[in-house]
């Protein structure tokens, strides 16, 4: 059995309005075994497409490589942008070594609520995919499960926007702050199929043989970052 521990720490600072939450970055970050074309960061996987979005819509001319530099270009865009990182899986076991959410077995999580307690500006999180299983947004669910919270629907269309009013603490129950989630299609290749099932795509695409899914995602994204 794998343990399949995260790498990096919680990217957290007191401006931060916004954070990105997933689950766990590919096994290879964990072991240190990175391909050139990684960057030694959150989300960095040269197979992911969420900084290539990002890149898109910010036009930020990111290189993509196992440097120092091109890990600095992405802290100094969040911080820039006041946009924190929190995946919500701290561990997880795995019989086969790979990056699929389904994979995960004995899932360990981050106290994220502890986290949006410590960091009052926090307004908006970002899911880097939905409420399948295993999946931020299924996960978040348990975390407040646990809590006697839930999600208040917003919007039920892709992507799903719910809210949450948060106790300032876990005994202050009076006082409530407004925490907005955004469940975003998953930057990754493993999303594509969902994404080519959508209406909305399959209206795009119909009018534009050459519109493609991650076309697709730098729209969506662009709305919420």
């Amino acid at each position: 059995m794998f343990l399949h521990t995260h790498p990096y720490e919680p990217f957290l600072f007191p401006a931060a309005t916004k954070l990105i939450v997933g689950t766990l970055p590919p096994p290879r970050f964990t072991t240190g075994e990175l391909k050139p074309e990684d960057v030694d960061f959150c989300y960095g996987s040269c197979n992911g497409q969420l900084w290539p979005i990002l890149d898109r819509i910010f036009n930020l001319g990111l290189k993509y490589e196992t440097t120092n530099e091109a890990a600095k270009q992405r802290k100094d865009f969040l911080l820039e942008q006041k946009i924190g990182v929190c995946d919500i899986v701290q561990s997880a076991e795995r019989e086969k070594i790979d990056a699929s959410d389904l994979g995960m077995q004995n899932v360990v999580l981050r106290d994220l609520l502890g986290y949006l307690r410590q960091y009052p500006n926090i307004e908006t999180l970002l899911f880097t995919g939905g409420n399948s299983k295993n999946g931020p947004e299924y996960f978040f669910r348990r975390l407040l499960k646990e809590h006697n919270l839930k999600l208040k629907v917003i919007s039920n269309e892709v992507p799903r926007i719910h809210e949450l009013e948060l106790p300032l603490t876990s005994s202050a129950v009076e006082k409530l702050r407004m925490i907005r989630t955004v469940s975003l299609t998953a930057p990754s290749g493993a999303a594509n199929r969902a994404v080519g099932s959508l209406p909305l795509y399959k209206q795009l695409k119909s009018k534009n043989p050459e519109f493609s899914t991650v076309d697709f995602r730098v729209m969506q994204y662009r709305e919420f970052f």
